[in-house]
C-alpha cells in the first residue's frame, strides 16, 4: 500500500461525479463572523462538488488572506455571491424551485439522519452565526430545519464542522437516488 500523491488524488476526484442533486445544492452563510469558518465552508463545498455559496449579512467575502488560508484556494473553484437583501433573494430562489433547510435547533427540527430530502426540489442549506445561530428574521423563510444529533454536554458544533457534517449527510442521502 502507498499513499496517493496530490496529483493522483486530484485525478480521481475530477473523474467522480457528485451523486443525485448534490451539484444543484447551494450553501447560504448568513452572519457567519469567522473568516476561518467561511474558508472551511469553501473547502468543504469544493470537496463535495457544491458549485455555489451565497454569502449574506456581515459574513466576510473573498478575497481575504484569512479565508484563503483555510480554504487553501477552494474559493477559486466554488462560485459565490454576496447577497445584500436576503428576503427577496430567498424568494427568488424559491421561485426557482429551491427548498431552504436551516441547520438549527428548533422545536420543529428533524434529526439530520432522519430527514428525508424532497426529491422534487433543489436544496439550499442555511448556516448562521457561530453564537446565535440563524437570525429570527430568517426563520419564517426556511422550509425545514434539521439538527445534528449530539450526545455530550455541549449543545453546538462549530459552523465549519456543521457544514462538513451536513454535506456528508446529504451526499449519503443522494447516493441511492
Amino acid at each position: 500500500m502507498q499513499k496517493l500523491s496530490t496529483k493522483e488524488i486530484l485525478h480521481r476526484n475530477l473523474e467522480r461525479q457528485a451523486p443525485g442533486n448534490l451539484p444543484d445544492l447551494k450553501i447560504l452563510l448568513h452572519n457567519v463572523r469567522s473568516m476561518h469558518n467561511v474558508g472551511a465552508a469553501f473547502r468543504s463545498a469544493d470537496a463535495f462538488g457544491i458549485a455555489d455559496i451565497l454569502i449574506s449579512g456581515y459574513t466576510p467575502t473573498p478575497p481575504r488572506p484569512e479565508i484563503t488560508k483555510t480554504a487553501i484556494g477552494a474559493e477559486k473553484h466554488v462560485q459565490w455571491q454576496h447577497i445584500e437583501d436576503i428576503q427577496p433573494s430567498i424568494q427568488s430562489l424559491k421561485n426557482e424551485n429551491y427548498h431552504f433547510i436551516g441547520l438549527e435547533q428548533t422545536t420543529e427540527s428533524y434529526l439530520l439522519p432522519n430527514y428525508e430530502v424532497p426529491t422534487n426540489k433543489k436544496i439550499c442549506l442555511v448556516f448562521g452565526n457561530e453564537v446565535t445561530g440563524l437570525d429570527k428574521e430568517l426563520l419564517p423563510l426556511i422550509d425545514d430545519f434539521v439538527e445534528i444529533p449530539q450526545y455530550g454536554h455541549k449543545h453546538s458544533l462549530n459552523v465549519s464542522v456543521t457544514v462538513g457534517v451536513a454535506l456528508f449527510s446529504f451526499i449519503d442521502k443522494y447516493w441511492d437516488h
